[in-house]
C-alpha cells in the first residue's frame, strides 16, 4: 500500500499524464496508469507538477521589516545599508525570529521549499544569527533552510566581523559568506576573498559571496573568487552571488573571465526583482538593465540560478517570496523569451537552485524525496505566464499546503468562468 499517489501529472519535462507514487517519504514510481492502492490520492488533472521552488539567495534576517526605522526614499543599495545599520541596535532576538516565521509560511504557501539565507554577523550580539538557527530548527521538516555567515559591513572593514563569523559558524551556521566590493578598497575585497575562502576550507564549507553587487566594471571579485577556488580546490562548494558589474565589463574581459569560472565549477546566482530595481541608479540614459550576463553564463557551462533576495526590507518595498515572479522578471531582464530559455528560467528557481544548494535527493525521479507543487497550469510556459496558484504543496509525501483553483466569473458575454490557461 502506498502512502500517496498524485494522478495524471504533467511534468517539467514535457511528459503528461504521469502518476507519481510515495512511500516512506520518498518518490517510490513515476508512469502512467500506475496500478496500485494508496492512502492517499490526489487528481492533478493534467495540471504541471514540478518539485518545489528554491530561492538560492535570500535576506531572511531583513524580511518584513519595511518602513522600520524609515523607507528608503532614494531606492539606493547603499541607503539600505544605512537603514539596515540604524535599525540593528533595535533587534530582538523575537521580533527577528517572528518576522522569519511570517515569511516561511508565506514560503511554503507559495512552494517554495529551499531557501539559501545570508545572515548579518556584524552585529556583536549575533541576535539574527541566535534567531535564525532556533527558525532553522523550527521548519526543518517544512523548509530545506541554509545559513550563509555575512559580513555585510565587510570582513574588513568592520572590527570585530573576523571574530563575528568564527563564532557564527561555530554556533551552526552552514556557509561563509562576504561582501569583497564593500571593502575599503579593492585590494582589501580581493584580500578579503583569500581569507574567507580559507576559512571555508579549513572547515569543509560552502562559500556564497556578494560578488560585485555594483555598476562598477572595474570590481572584479569574482576573477578573485574563482582563483581561490581553485587554488584551495573548492570546486563545485562555491557560489558568486549577483555579479552584476559583469552587464557593465567589456567584452573582452568577459571573454576571458567566463571560462575561469567555469574552469573552478562556480556556481552563479542572479536576483533578477532587486539587480533590476537597485543597479543603473547612477544612469541617466542610457540606461543599463542591472543584472548578470546570465545567457553567456549558462552558455558557458556555468549552473546560474536565481534568488528572490529580499522581501519588504530596507532595500525592496514589494514581494510575497513567489519564486515565480522571480523567473518571471529573469526571463525579461535577460530577454529569454525562446521555448528553451522560458524553460531554463524556470530551472533556474527549482532545479539550478537545487544544484547551488547541493540538494540531496531533490527532483521527480524514484529516489527523490517526495517534495512537490502541483500548480494551476498545464506546462512551464503557461506556469511562467500565469505565475499561477499553487494548488496543492507536499513535503516528504504529506500535503502541506493547500489553495483552491482561481478563477474569474463574468457577468457579461456568456457569464462563463475563465481561468486563462489555454484549451
Amino acid at each position: 500500500m502506498l502512502d500517496l499517489i498524485v494522478r495524471n501529472a504533467s511534468l517539467p519535462t514535457g511528459r503528461i499524464g504521469q502518476d507519481i507514487a510515495v512511500k516512506d517519504g520518498l518518490i517510490a514510481e513515476v508512469g502512467p496508469g500506475i496500478e496500485a492502492g494508496a492512502a492517499e490520492t490526489i487528481d492533478a488533472a493534467g495540471h504541471l507538477v514540478t518539485p518545489p521552488f528554491v530561492d538560492s539567495h535570500f535576506h531572511m534576517d531583513a524580511t518584513l521589516s519595511l518602513g522600520l526605522p524609515r523607507l528608503n526614499e532614494s531606492g539606493t543599495l547603499l541607503e539600505g545599508i544605512a537603514l539596515w545599520g540604524e535599525l540593528k541596535p533595535h533587534l530582538t532576538v523575537e521580533a527577528l525570529k517572528e518576522r522569519a516565521l511570517a515569511l516561511c509560511r508565506w514560503s511554503i504557501a507559495k512552494g517554495t521549499l529551499a531557501i539559501r539565507s545570508h545572515v548579518d554577523i556584524c552585529d556583536d550580539r549575533l541576535l539574527a544569527v541566535e534567531a535564525l538557527l532556533e527558525v532553522r530548527e523550527a521548519v526543518k521538516d517544512h523548509i530545506d533552510l541554509q545559513l550563509v555567515a555575512f559580513p555585510q559591513d565587510g570582513y574588513l572593514r568592520s572590527p570585530t566581523a573576523r571574530e563575528n563569523l568564527k563564532r557564527a559558524l561555530d554556533k551552526g551556521v552552514d556557509i561563509v559568506g562576504g561582501i569583497p566590493h564593500f571593502e575599503r578598497t579593492m585590494a582589501e575585497g580581493a584580500e578579503s576573498v583569500r581569507l574567507l575562502c580559507e576559512v571555508a576550507a579549513e572547515r569543509g564549507l560552502m562559500v556564497d559571496m556578494h560578488c560585485d553587487e555594483t555598476d562598477d566594471p572595474l570590481s572584479r571579485h569574482i576573477e578573485s573568487l574563482s582563483y581561490q577556488t581553485q587554488r584551495l580546490g573548492l570546486q563545485g562548494r562555491v557560489t558568486g552571488s549577483h555579479l552584476t558589474s559583469m552587464h557593465s565589463m567589456d567584452n573582452y574581459y568577459v571573454s576571458k573571465l567566463l571560462p575561469l569560472m567555469a574552469e573552478a565549477g562556480v556556481h552563479a546566482v542572479a536576483n533578477p526583482l532587486i539587480n533590476i530595481t537597485i543597479q543603473g541608479r547612477h544612469d541617466s540614459y542610457p540606461k543599463r538593465r542591472g543584472m548578470t550576463r546570465v545567457k553567456e553564463l549558462l552558455a558557458q557551462g556555468i549552473n546560474v540560478s536565481f534568488g528572490h533576495d529580499c522581501v519588504m526590507d530596507p532595500w525592496y518595498p514589494l514581494g510575497s517570496h513567489d519564486m515565480m515572479e522571480v523567473a518571471h522578471m529573469g526571463l525579461h531582464v535577460a530577454q529569454m523569451t525562446g521555448v528553451e530559455e522560458q524553460k531554463t528560467c524556470f530551472a533556474a528557481v527549482t532545479a539550478n537552485g537545487a544544484k547551488t544548494l547541493a540538494l540531496e535527493g531533490y527532483g521527480l525521479s524514484p529516489g527523490c524525496k517526495a517534495d512537490m507543487v502541483i500548480l494551476q497550469a498545464g506546462d512551464v510556459l503557461e506556469a511562467l505566464r500565469l505565475r499561477p496558484a499553487r494548488l496543492t504543496v507536499i513535503r516528504r509525501g504529506r500535503i502541506i499546503a493547500e489553495t483552491p483553483p482561481v478563477e474569474s466569473r463574468l457577468k457579461v458575454l456568456g457569464n462563463e468562468a475563465i481561468d486563462f490557461m489555454k484549451k
